[in-house]
């Protein structure tokens, strides 16, 4: 019941297409920081800006029209340390899963942790949906915000939904896909970009039908450095036996998709970062190929795949159009991995912005 809502009234296309302003007017507002260090000559830790960014058009669709202005940064940056907090804790080893007699003992306090975090994130989001539920109606002429969207369906008369206040708290947690990777620059996509936009023009996010090798750069990084290496668990719900080996009933399941997006028996040359791989092959998101799974498949599949696909390409395109990217002479980025529920980039993205567009009306 909530997949179903979520991918026909919470993330589905229409809303997403009403929702262009928003991550264009986010963008924009990092094009012209990283305009003016650009001008300044300064070095910026680019995975930084870009996360923020995408924390605030997360967080704009989630409650934008509820949080007032000054206000939304201080409860991004709280909802993005509990959530950052509860990825730290899912990854540390816990002796009840190779001992369960042991859990209700919770030797390690990783339970008590976990649930102190939920206690907290529980505090946020009712902060969060008083304000909304206490706003006068002529306040929400700012614009239709998730939140909005699911108290309504909350008060919908249909006994259909039974959707109740514990899963309009749930659902917040769904708009947090973090599909941001590291993507190489290259020249080649910049052709692409002064070809379709041009340089007297910003990218829009019409344009990206047109840019199938920002698409391929896309699909490539998402193969070699895939956001949740190893899917969501699954459980089955009876004893099956899948090529050979017996699953017990009930068991956690845990699917490598790193390893299978690096299989040379499939991938030629795998650790090498081409996306002229996804020029020549019709590979898509839709796990219709089990060797390409970014986003999982079937029933389970990402109900966030639709949001995701839309602001990574338009901000790498973005990115790519505005600025050329400089190291420090006689550096090299070793692009290394730091294992974790989600896989993030092992050392920090510094680097230097340098303008590509003559008309500095351009980066405002």
């Amino acid at each position: 019941m909530l997949r179903k809502l979520c991918v026909n009234r919470i993330l589905s296309n229409v809303r997403l297409d009403s929702s262009v302003g928003l991550r264009r007017g986010e963008t924009r507002g990092t094009v012209r920081y990283l305009a003016d260090q650009a001008r300044a000559g300064s070095q910026v830790n680019l995975g930084e800006q870009i996360f923020v960014m995408i924390l605030n058009v997360v967080t704009q669709m989630l409650w934008g029209a509820t949080v007032e202005e000054e206000e939304r940064e201080i409860v991004g940056a709280e909802f993005l340390e509990l959530v950052q907090e509860m990825n730290d804790l899912l990854m540390v080893p816990n002796i009840s899963d190779f001992f369960p007699a042991l859990n209700r003992f919770d030797l390690q306090g990783l339970a008590k942790r976990m649930r102190g975090l939920a206690q907290r994130l529980d505090r946020l989001f009712d902060r969060v949906i008083n304000q909304r539920l206490g706003m006068d109606k002529g306040s929400e002429g700012k614009g239709e915000d998730f939140l909005e969207v699911l108290l309504k369906i909350k008060d919908e008369e249909e006994g259909q939904t039974n959707l109740n206040m514990n899963d309009v708290k749930a659902l917040l947690m769904f708009a947090m896909a973090e599909l941001i990777n590291k993507p190489d620059i290259m020249k080649r996509a910049q052709q692409e970009l002064d070809e379709v936009v041009g340089k007297d023009k910003i990218v829009e996010e019409s344009h990206i039908p047109k840019l199938p090798y920002i698409l391929a750069i896309m699909k490539e990084t998402l193969r070699l450095h895939m956001v949740a290496p190893l899917l969501i668990p699954h459980r089955p719900s009876q004893t099956t036996v899948v090529g050979g080996f017996t699953i017990p009933k009930d068991s956690k399941v845990f699917i490598n998709v790193w390893a299978i997006h690096r299989n040379p028996n499939v991938w030629e040359n795998p650790l090498e970062f081409d996306p002229n791989r996804f020029l020549d092959k019709s590979y898509d998101f839709n796990g219709n190929d089990f060797n390409y799974i970014p986003f999982g498949a079937g029933r389970r599949i990402c109900v966030g795949m639709a949001m995701g696909e839309r602001i990574v390409l338009y901000n790498i395109a973005t990115l790519l159009h505005s600025f050329d990217w400089q190291l420090p002479r006689g550096e090299r980025m070793e692009v290394e991995e730091k294992f974790g529920i989600a896989l993030k980039l092992k050392n920090p993205l510094l680097t230097t912005p340098v303008l590509r567009l003559s008309d500095p009306n351009l980066y405002l």
